[in-house]
């Protein structure tokens, strides 16, 4: 049986760091902590493989637990950096406005929540989706635990999306936890190491998926890339589920490992210029959701409608929120801190 809520404005991972850890909240100290689960979970493998002799364990702690600060004021820096701006970006007065409990209206700015069921019992799929146009592409913007730029440094989704006054926010690609790829956040350079198949947001609207290793930062910021998200594998390209996605290794780094099998799945795709589709799949939650393969996860990308789509941190850290709370059913019981959230602010 398949029971559907879900409604659009148009017509129409596995995590692969490390095992579910709850992760608490960042502390308000001036220099804040935070819990490193994960990590700590990378230094006991190591210790197991026998890596933690003097040599090892301190370069599993500097590279896994703490914190490299890059850029201590992340706004501050895309304020005096950015390449491409968002100077026009209209803001909209609450009398403007309409939120419920299911869709956020602005002059500029439309979301839709949906929430889909099918299947039941052990097989029941849940999944969330965030139907969403705007009228200005910079409108959908990324944001960094404690708005610092580096490693290691994480804060639960909700935190972070609260922090910049989001109606709406997905997690991100934990960027954090690996030292590749290229990131481009809010029209700013933020990492120039081409790795793998990214996928790119432009400001006029339109999105590519695109390979890394054929171009550099600067070139795709010159462009007017507006945000890049570096993770993988592209799920839906040119209207079409990709093939092969679920035998893709997406990270090499120590400790990851597949992201293959049924698990929590966060994915984000382009139905049509300023025409987005962010989707969180609940999962390990037997008669509430069982997770999506990776082909599931596209299946269902297509379904929406989705040109192109892409896969990004899962597991535990698959989260969407909405209207001042998580929305869907992390893995782990609660929210898992990480890198950066995607969101769209209240008034945009």
């Amino acid at each position: 049986m398949t029971s559907t809520h879900h409604s659009t404005i148009t017509p129409g991972t596995e995590d692969a760091t490390a095992p579910d850890t709850t992760a608490t909240a960042p502390s308000t100290d001036s220099a804040p902590k935070h819990r490193h689960s994960r990590r700590r979970f990378l230094l006991g493998g190591a210790a197991i493989l026998g890596v933690s002799a003097a040599g090892g364990s301190a370069w599993a702690l500097d590279r896994f637990v703490i914190d490299h600060v890059e850029v201590k004021d992340a706004s501050a820096y895309e304020a005096a950096n950015a390449v491409v701006t968002n100077a026009a970006q209209a803001t909209a007065s609450a009398d403007e406005i309409t939120l419920t409990d299911t869709s956020y209206t602005s002059p500029t700015t439309s979301i839709t929540i949906g929430t889909t069921a099918t299947g039941s019992g052990s097989d029941t799929l849940t999944y969330y989706t965030a139907d969403i146009t705007v009228s200005d592409a910079t409108a959908v913007r990324s944001a960094f635990a404690s708005n610092q730029f580096g490693l290691n440094i994480t804060a639960k989704p909700s935190e972070i999306a609260s922090s910049n006054s989001a109606v709406f926010a997905i997690n991100g690609d934990y960027y954090g936890f690996r030292e590749t790829g290229i990131l481009i956040r809010n029209g700013t350079v933020y990492r120039d190491s081409p790795a793998r198949e990214g996928i790119a947001f432009y400001a006029d609207g339109h999105v590519e998926i695109y390979d890394e290793t054929t171009t550099n930062a600067q070139a795709l910021a010159d462009a007017g890339v507006w945000n890049t998200l570096s993770f993988g594998p592209a799920l839906v390209r040119d209207g079409q589920i990709v093939s092969g996605i679920d035998s893709v290794e997406v990270d090499t780094n120590f400790g990851n490992h597949s992201i293959q099998g049924q698990q929590p799945r966060t994915a984000l795709g382009c139905i049509g210029t300023n025409h987005y589709m962010f989707v969180v799949v609940d999962g390990r939650s037997e008669g509430h959701s069982r997770g999506a393969t990776m082909t599931e996860l596209a299946q269902i990308m297509a379904g929406l409608g989705c040109q192109a789509a892409y896969n990004l941190d899962g597991g535990g850290s698959s989260a969407m929120y909405f209207n001042g709370s998580i929305i869907n059913q992390p893995s782990n019981g609660g929210e898992r801190a990480t890198s950066d959230i995607l969101y769209i602010a209240q008034g945009a």
